[in-house]
């Protein structure tokens, strides 16, 4: 355990708790314009991050940071990270004592160098493999491993996995280097070449101990991927192998949770004001125009969500936190019915997963999975715009309308990654390569409140990062729309 500094209750004004919330605010406003505001401290929990040492009995570092030869780097105090850096989970707290305060604080290793090193560059051999869908900035993240492990650690024995899990044991491994990925950044997709499925946890992880590599950088996508890190991670764990295990999400729905976004995530937001402005122009240029659009997002409506409002054209926004009904008073209908004799057209955007519930199933499709065990979904943009017609067939038999249904999903997930994207993978990237360095493994590098911290894997696949319905930022979708909340009376 370690201390935070926490406002004492005492310091407030007495008896703030029993009074008008507005006076309260008013007296907390005016005590916080003091010089100075005492603290008292509340214990960190630091998150245990897995090393090397815990089943190498024996290891010992290989020798100091090579950062202290690179003549771009001048290491001075404080450049080295040391394990009392930590980044804190939760950085907001309300002063006034109205709210309870937490027992504690939930606390990560910061990422960085450290000054030893556990591998020594000229026998490490490390293993990159990109696994699940494609994201914006997959070969980004794969230019940097190479570029970082290469020019800041001098590691010459660098290998790409193709095709997924598969390719540890199906083919043999790509040599990378510097000269080959120069470009890569540049490129939409994984020149690794990527797969679902074909997950054999003996095989893959007999070949990570028969290829003799001692580094292994996963860049998973959903959970099912993610769940496969983990038990790789735990394999080479049991077998007590010297083999760091380094994960890079790489999820396009930012689902992943904990972490900050996932890397793609700004990019797929960026693509998608394309379609949403397609929709647009279509709908307006028709008598009762429709435009649909759905966006990614199985279990999350991020990119629904963030896209709208960039937009500000979309007139209503479903996603799969929030239910939403057809028929009847306050339903889909009645506010996109509203919205045509107000406008003369509407934008609809949808995320993939939004009202799986509503539409009809064979037995068959009810227990249809994919390669990674998911159910597949039914197209609920194609379901979206059936209704919508025969809706309007039923109730306006006589009167114009269209409805011109866009699915961007490929081109958005097949793009390049844009400016942001790309520093961020290159931030993701060299933070993985210097933890794996200093012997960690079992870990997600990425950011915190905006700091790069180390996460345990296994947090990271149990965690989810869903969009808060209650929070300020859906109340502005709905501002922004002015849709319904589709909650039946």
């Amino acid at each position: 355990m370690a201390n935070l500094l926490q406002p004492e209750a005492t310091n407030l004004p007495a008896g703030s708790d029993n009074q008008n919330p507005r006076h309260q605010q008013q007296e907390v406003h005016d005590h916080f314009d003091d010089d100075a505001f005492s603290f008292s401290p509340i214990p960190i929990t630091l998150q245990k991050l897995p090393h090397l040492s815990e089943y190498q009995q024996d290891l010992q570092p290989a020798g100091s940071n090579p950062l202290d030869r690179n003549p771009f780097f001048h290491p001075s105090d404080g450049f080295y990270i040391t394990p009392s850096d930590v980044i804190l989970r939760r950085i907001v707290y309300h002063l006034s004592g109205t709210f309870p305060s937490p027992s504690h604080h939930l606390a990560y290793h910061r990422a960085g160098p450290r000054n030893h090193i556990f591998f020594d560059p000229c026998t490490t051999r490390a293993a990159i493999v990109t696994c699940g869908g494609l994201c914006p900035g997959m070969n980004t993240v794969i230019r940097e491993l190479v570029i970082g492990l290469w020019d800041l650690y001098g590691v010459r024995q660098i290998y790409g996995i193709k095709a997924g899990y598969r390719g540890f044991y199906s083919t043999d491994p790509v040599e990378l280097n510097p000269k080959l990925v120069h470009n890569w950044h540049k490129r939409g997709g994984t020149v690794l070449e990527t797969s679902r499925g074909g997950f054999d946890l003996t095989r893959i992880v007999d070949a990570i101990e028969h290829r003799s590599f001692n580094q292994v950088c996963c860049l998973p996508s959903g959970d099912g991927t993610m769940r496969g890190a983990v038990k790789i991670f735990e394999e080479i764990s049991r077998r007590k192998l010297k083999v760091g295990v380094a994960v890079l999400p790489k999820t396009v729905d930012n689902d992943v949770g904990i972490i900050d976004r996932s890397f793609g995530f700004q990019t797929a937001v960026e693509m998608a004001q394309q379609a949403l402005h397609a929709a647009h122009v279509e709908a307006e240029s028709a008598a009762n125009g429709i435009g649909l659009v759905k966006l990614m997002g199985r279990s999350t409506g991020h990119i629904a969500l963030h896209a709208t409002l960039s937009s500000r054209d979309v007139d209503c926004c479903l996603i799969p936190e929030t239910e939403f009904y057809l028929e009847d008073e306050g339903g889909l209908f009645e506010f996109l019915e509203q919205r045509l004799k107000k406008n003369g057209h509407a934008v609809l955007v949808v995320a993939e997963g939004a009202g799986q519930d509503l539409i009809p199933r064979s037995d068959a499709q009810k227990e249809e999975r994919d390669e990674s065990g998911h159910l597949v979904f039914l197209d609920v943009g194609a379901w979206l715009k059936s209704e919508l017609k025969k809706w309007w067939d039923r109730d306006h038999p006589h009167e114009l309308f269209t409805v011109k249904y866009i699915d961007p999903t490929y081109m958005i997930r097949a793009v390049p990654a844009n400016a942001t994207d790309n520093l961020y993978c290159t931030l993701l990237a060299h933070s993985a390569i210097h933890g794996v360095m200093a012997g960690y493994t079992g870990f997600v590098s990425g950011p915190i409140n905006g700091n790069y911290a180390y996460i345990p894997l296994r947090d990271v696949a149990q965690a989810k990062n869903e969009v808060d319905t209650k929070d300020h930022k859906w109340a502005w979708v709905r501002s922004v729309t002015n849709q319904p909340d589709f909650v039946k009376s």
